[in-house]
């Protein structure tokens, strides 16, 4: 039981510290610079809370895993790995970053799904579904509050290349960290 408070504590306090600037944009700005601070040290205490969670509770299997089902998640993730990464550079965007307005957030529900579909479990349920939530929810708080986008203007086409790369390197270096975690990522 306090394996699940934790997760679902986790999970709050991620959503509050992510949704404070635009729920209560006044008393974030009050805040100013020791904000940051504030918020990433709020950030990391969730995900903190998240793991010890999630790695401690227990709760009903609906599916396991299977190598079609770990398959397509590898490639999900390194879309997601590629999709997040071309909404970090300000200014120019590569191709796929000038026709997605928040290409983090959809490159971190394509992890969420993607865990969904190998952990068929109560657990992940709460723990990705519930951040899928807050990636999904983010996109409509942020297009109702901000109106129209302007996509940005496109990069050379060299850095496509570059981000493919990143991201097939990325997902290789994430495999090996759950590997050595005792989470088998590959089929």
């Amino acid at each position: 039981m306090m394996a699940w408070t934790l997760l679902i504590a986790g999970i709050a306090l991620w959503c509050a510290a992510h949704l404070f600037k635009r729920l209560a944009p006044a008393p974030r700005a009050r805040l100013g610079d020791r904000g940051k601070a504030l918020f990433a040290v709020l950030i990391v205490a969730s995900v903190v809370l998240m793991v010890i969670g999630y790695r401690g509770a227990e709760g009903a299997i609906y599916w396991g895993r299977s190598p079609a089902l770990v398959g397509i998640t590898s490639l999900l993730m390194i879309l997601a790995f590629y999709v997040y990464a071309v909404g970090g550079p300000k200014g120019d965007r590569i191709w796929l970053g000038t026709k997605l307005r928040h290409p983090q957030l959809v490159g971190f529900s394509l992890w969420a799904v993607a865990h969904l579909l190998v952990n068929g479990d109560a657990p992940s349920f709460v723990l990705f579904g519930g951040l899928l939530a807050w990636a999904l929810g983010s996109v409509f708080l942020i297009n109702a509050q901000d109106g129209p986008w302007t996509p940005p203007n496109r990069a050379p086409k060299r850095k496509e290349l570059i981000y493919i790369i990143a991201a097939l390197v990325v997902t290789a270096v994430v495999m090996v960290i759950h590997n050595w975690l005792g989470v088998q990522p590959w089929g």
